[in-house]
């Protein structure tokens, strides 16, 4: 029987891909006394790039690029804190998020969040999306000191649901992070389908969020 579903934010809740492309196009407009000088395609499609999905984070990113464009008047510093101060505001929830939150909590499923990155920035993005009400427990991996596919920050949202994990599904897009990691300590893997992988072994594969309360249906008519 299951009674919890423990989501991933990054690609699985949030259209990431989508929201950088807006925030990174916006950024251009707002500051172009200083990036004018580069085709406005070119600074986002290097953005995009070096971010290689937010697994390199920004720090990194923003030197690269004031190095390679040799962009002046703006340091690579101010732009990392444009970034985190307005990256929220670009943010793009995936087709039927809240209609998906809302059906599980009809089903009387509990809801919790595992998320890796900066904890007051991850907090940020969650709150943009306003689902932050619908979740009892949320796990930033700054804030936790640990971070998946570290089993204990998997334990650790389970006992704040205080539920077994086999009474537990971990929804995510990444196959290793996400599925792979939940399914080591019990719980059953659900891959949100991400076209940069094929062939990923989950106990259950969506397309769309909106699939994830019927599922849960047929999982416990079964059980």
């Amino acid at each position: 029987m299951i009674k919890s579903v423990i989501f991933d934010l990054d690609g699985t809740l949030l259209d990431r891909d989508e929201s950088v492309k807006q925030f990174i196009a916006c950024q251009y407009e707002r500051l172009s006394t200083y990036l004018g000088h580069i085709p406005k395609e070119k600074y986002v499609t290097r953005f995009i790039e070096l971010d290689q999905r937010g697994y390199v984070w920004k720090d990194k990113v923003y030197q690269q690029i004031v190095e390679e464009y040799k962009i002046c008047g703006i340091s690579w510093e101010a732009l990392l804190r444009d970034y985190k101060n307005k990256f929220k505001n670009h943010c793009v929830p995936f087709p039927n998020l809240i209609e998906m939150l809302e059906a599980l909590q009809k089903q009387y499923i509990s809801l919790g969040m595992i998320t890796n990155g900066y904890g007051q920035f991850q907090m940020d993005n969650i709150e943009a999306l306003c689902i932050t009400s619908y979740f009892d427990s949320i796990l930033i991996s700054e804030w936790e000191g640990i971070k998946k596919p570290n089993p204990e920050i998997f334990k650790r949202a389970l006992h704040k649901l205080n539920v077994l994990p086999n009474e537990s599904i971990f929804v995510g897009d990444h196959p290793e992070n996400d599925v792979y990691a939940a399914q080591k300590v019990g719980m059953k893997g659900v891959w949100k389908k991400d076209l940069q992988w094929n062939d990923v072994e989950a106990d259950f594969i969506v397309t769309n969020l909106i699939e994830v309360p019927s599922l849960i249906e047929q999982i416990n008519l079964k059980s």
